[in-house]
């Protein structure tokens, strides 16, 4: 199992697929589906019958999982950028790679 180079709140860029160069935040991270969610994109629409729980029905709209490998992490400019780690005052922190900067806090 690889590090996690993108984590929930993190900031990030779709990289290819319907909703490509779309950004939000990363809502829900699946480590070992190697999925992420972010909010505002691959939206899935399912069409519903109105039920006990539900009596209206219709369209529900819901962020469906994106492959960790159809995302970046966006730089302070709006660009994507790969994520390395590094050992900083002996603890371990992502950089990301284009800028150098630490994205933990």
């Amino acid at each position: 199992m690889a590090a996690a180079r993108i984590k929930k709140g993190d900031r990030v860029i779709v990289l290819s697929g319907k909703d490509k160069g779309k950004t939000g935040d990363v809502t829900m991270a699946m480590p070992k589906d190697g999925k992420v969610v972010v909010s505002g994109v691959n939206i899935a629409v399912r069409h519903t019958k109105p039920s006990q729980g539900d009596p209206q029905g219709g369209l529900m709209r819901s962020e469906a999982p994106l492959h960790v490998s159809k995302v970046a992490h966006v730089t302070a400019d709006g660009k994507p950028t790969r994520v390395r780690f590094e050992t900083q005052d002996g603890k371990k922190v992502r950089v990301a790679v284009k800028t150098g900067d630490k994205i933990d806090g």
